[in-house]
């Protein structure tokens, strides 16, 4: 293959690995098509889910219907960029592998496009050509082809589907601010929409509703209030300004550093107000709200930043 293209993920949520030898035989749900996210998280052990990271396994995640762009071909698997996931790692995006068969091409929405984006935690996309239901997460957007009632009929890159109208947020274009809570402060709605995910458990490279690790659930938090930032801890930690520890608002990102602090960004939680913090911990854990003062990374507290203002 030469040159680039554009495509578009065309299951519930995809798994990008590192290379086209990462994922084990007991991963083969997430890379089928369909995807079965929730029945491959049922399956893998602490050991199994550990194994992700130290192993270097997974690089990150997309949701249904995000664009990527393919850089080069490998037997049936794409060697992609993600434009929407900025990363100090290459320029066009967050990069990393994903089977062929995950991707389709990509549907045509114009700049003035009106966007379904799901505001529940999960939801049921329909289809009208009998395609089996999928379950897909929060933040999944795709363009609204028409609005009836009870319903919302989009776009999507397996042909027209149907979602539950409560279940989304019709907004413009990508850029568009959320018209709900508008008047909050946006640390605030941060805030807000992260407290639904308590006790969500962590997945190493997890960027969805069916897990985060810590840096994506600061970004997607961010994503939901239209504020962008990098995919990975180390990247958000330059970005934003620095912010004092006597001046934290709630929506503050922290970060945490080996060494006491000096060395390497390894962990960020979000500011919650009342010295409390947001995060979602490790393979052993879930996300939760802890007291900053007792935190067991406490003394690694190496910086604060800010993203709006």
């Amino acid at each position: 293959m030469s040159g680039s293209r554009k495509m578009q993920v065309a299951v519930s949520v995809a798994t990008v690995w590192t290379s086209p030898e990462s994922p084990r035989p007991l991963d083969e749900p997430a890379t089928a098509h369909p995807a079965n996210i929730e029945g491959w998280l049922a399956s893998l052990t602490l050991e199994d889910k550990l194994d992700l990271s130290d192993a270097n396994r997974v690089q990150t995640q997309l949701l249904y219907g995000s664009e990527v762009i393919v850089t080069e071909e490998k037997g049936e698997w794409a060697s992609i960029r993600i434009p929407d996931q900025l990363t100090s790692k290459n320029m066009l995006g967050y990069p990393g592998w994903l089977p062929k068969r995950q991707l389709a091409e990509t549907i045509q929405a114009g700049a003035d496009a009106v966007w379904a984006e799901v505001v529940a935690p999960r939801t049921e996309l329909q289809f009208r050509s009998g395609i089996a239901p999928i379950r897909i997460s929060y933040l999944t957007r795709l363009p609204v082809e028409e609005q009836t009632g009870e319903q919302v009929v989009v776009r999507t890159p397996q042909g027209i589907g149907v979602l539950a109208a409560k279940d989304v947020r019709i907004a413009g274009g990508a850029g568009s601010e959320p018209a709900a809570a508008d008047h909050l402060h946006p640390g605030f709605r941060i805030v807000d929409q992260a407290m639904t995910f308590l006790g969500l458990p962590y997945l190493w490279g997890g960027l969805s509703a069916f897990g985060y690790d810590c840096s994506g659930f600061a970004y997607s938090m961010y994503k939901s209030q239209g504020i962008q930032i990098s995919r990975d801890a180390s990247d958000q930690a330059r970005e934003g300004r620095e912010i004092g520890n006597d001046s934290l608002e709630p929506g503050d990102l922290l970060f945490f550093a080996h060494d006491q602090g000096k060395g390497k960004v390894h962990h960020v939680g979000i500011y919650a107000g009342g010295n409390r913090m947001l995060h979602s911990p490790d393979s052993k854990g879930a996300v939760e709200l802890v007291e900053l003062s007792g935190f067991r990374l406490a003394e690694e507290l190496c910086s604060s930043r800010r993203y709006w203002g």
